[in-house]
């Protein structure tokens, strides 16, 4: 776009109309205009912090865990956008939505997107390290995960399940973090979250999927085509099957299920809305998640609290 902005960014945000301007192409490069992506990395640890606290007898939620795993999503999922923009740099002049976004557009070079990349990840380890020793190795491991995904598209139709491995990881750092160690009911959750990002990324990837033909690139959406809902059915139930596993292990009661009942609804209500072929319709239901995430931490807070 001839003022800077991404394409796919939200509309009149912070980012492109208060930040002085110098500082925009480094936030946009961090995606701080298109909140979903952390929102989306950030839920699954709260998850975990929240049904961790269950297992530890109930109560609310660890506040300075909260705290720290919100800025470390920030933080952390502005520097794998930065990581995966600095490998794609040559597939996303080729795309139109993500022609525009800061590196394929000129507005920062490559130098200097390794520089803010370093500076992130400093940062990310500053908060990192507020936490015990088990939990900081478990979030470096995380690492090569993130670094692995972005490449993931060139090999296989599923780079979907990278990112989910990746994007959940934070269920088995926040677990840590508060649980002291690893239990089957944070196993059962990072599963279910893995299952839920194939979902709602399958979503997102039918915005590119005629772009993605043209340069070679491979995705779930173009994997399943017209048969993407049934698929979708599968994940979202999967995930919810398995996300209240993890609340029945942890020790969680009726509210926890009710958040899941919940999530749900708000699954079937996707599903029911969705348009494979319309990349708005796309767009919106991706952002819609946030809300799926947020009931069921609503329910694991309420339950933990009763």
């Amino acid at each position: 776009m001839p003022d800077g902005r991404v394409a796919d960014a939200e509309t009149r945000h912070w980012v492109d109309t208060i930040l002085p301007e110098p500082m925009r192409p480094y936030a946009r490069l961090a995606r701080f205009e298109r909140p979903i992506g952390w929102w989306l990395l950030l839920l699954p640890g709260w998850w975990s912090i929240a049904l961790a606290q269950v297992a530890k007898g109930g109560g609310i939620p660890d506040i300075r865990a909260i705290t720290l795993f919100l800025i470390g999503a920030i933080v952390m999922r502005g520097a794998g956008c930065t990581f995966n923009d600095i490998v794609d740099r040559n597939f996303d002049g080729k795309v139109e939505r993500t022609r525009s976004r800061p590196i394929p557009s000129g507005q920062v070079s490559i130098v200097k997107a390794v520089v803010f990349l370093i500076v992130l990840c400093l940062i990310g380890l500053a908060v990192l390290l507020q936490f015990n020793q088990m939990a900081i190795w478990l979030g470096v491991a995380s690492l090569v995960l993130v670094i692995i995904y972005p490449f993931m598209k060139r090999f296989t139709y599923w780079p979907q399940v990278f990112l989910g491995l990746a994007f959940n990881w934070s269920v088995i750092v926040g677990w840590e973090a508060v649980y002291g160690e690893i239990s089957p009911a944070a196993i059962a959750l990072y599963l279910g979250g893995i299952l839920w990002t194939l979902g709602y990324d399958t979503i997102y990837a039918h915005q590119d999927k005629e772009d993605d033909i043209l340069i070679g690139v491979k995705s779930t959406a173009l994997k399943f085509g017209d048969a993407t809902r049934k698929w979708l059915i599968w994940f979202y139930a999967g995930a919810l099957v398995l996300i209240a596993l993890g609340g029945y292990l942890a020790g969680a009661g009726v509210l926890f299920l009710l958040g899941v009942a919940g999530a749900a609804i708000h699954a079937s209500w996707q599903l029911s809305r969705l348009d494979i072929n319309d990349a708005e319709n796309c767009l919106a239901l991706f952002r819609a998640n946030r809300d799926f995430g947020l009931i069921i931490f609503a329910g694991a807070v309420l339950d933990g609290l009763v």
